[in-house]
């Protein structure tokens, strides 16, 4: 079950601070939790959460803030805890009342987190840091603007021509949970394919270069069996697996062959 809570929490005044210490106002933390609208994402939060009984599941700044932070500095699950512990401006980040010695959350709790919320409040929630930011650069933009008048005479009398503004190039990807799709994995059995047809050619050159007699590559049996995965719609993971498990086959055989004609002394030309 989940409990809504009181976002008063999110006030930077309203943050227990021990004696001795003073936060700074205007840290980049703190100037984040203050630009997300944490309530919002509360009741998309809460809706996850069915059951009227059971045990109160962690606050939604709890987990989101944690998962921000581990995602901006990629720390392991037990580093972050460590750094929750120490850090006061993480701390007020994830919403905590005010400055603790105790760990917040344990390793095993953010493993929940991260089923729990999914690819799309985290990308929603970038793109109200990304906003705020924006916001808060064009604001300091614009002041700076009127503060300085820049010269518009030239030696003429005229008025100079303004700069061509360079365009931008390239592709910028903001979130560091994104990657493109077109990346091929280990386990894509398409990476089999291509690299059994390399090892066939290369076997091929060989023989031709010595004039050896082609040994038994199965290229046929292996293509169709290919073939009859990729261009299968529904994929199985019984039949993914079984494709795999002969591809590497076939590829454990060539990569015998070419170790026999390297033991041999042969060499590719």
């Amino acid at each position: 079950m989940y409990k809504k809570q009181d976002t008063t929490q999110s006030n930077f005044l309203s943050f227990n601070q021990p004696l001795g210490l003073h936060m700074n106002p205007k840290n980049r933390w703190i100037q984040m939790a203050d630009a997300i609208p944490w309530a919002q994402f509360e009741i998309k939060y809460a809706s996850l959460f069915k059951a009227k009984n059971g045990n109160v599941a962690k606050p939604l700044r709890l987990a989101l803030g944690s998962l921000i932070i581990q995602t901006k500095y990629q720390y392991s699950d037990r580093e972050l805890v460590e750094q929750l512990t120490e850090n006061p401006y993480y701390q007020y980040f994830i919403g905590l009342p005010g400055y603790q010695e105790e760990a917040p959350v344990d390793a095993s709790t953010l493993v929940l987190f991260r089923k729990r919320l999914t690819e799309d409040i985290i990308m929603e929630v970038n793109e109200y840091i990304l906003q705020a930011a924006k916001k808060a650069k064009d604001t300091s933009n614009k002041h700076d603007g009127d503060d300085h008048i820049p010269p518009c005479t030239g030696g003429n009398g005229g008025s100079a021509s303004p700069e061509q503004p360079k365009g931008n190039h390239g592709t910028l990807i903001l979130d560091a949970t994104c990657a493109p799709s077109n990346i091929r994995y280990p386990q894509d059995f398409s990476l089999l394919n291509e690299a059994r047809e390399k090892l066939e050619a290369i076997l091929i050159q060989f023989c031709k270069s010595y004039g050896l007699p082609r040994p038994r590559m199965y290229r046929r049996e292996a293509r169709k069996n290919y073939l009859a995965l990729a261009k299968t719609k529904k994929r199985s993971t019984k039949k993914i697996r079984a494709t795999i498990r002969k591809q590497l086959s076939y590829v454990r055989r060539d990569i015998k062959y070419l170790e026999n004609f390297l033991s041999e002394g042969l060499c590719p030309t």
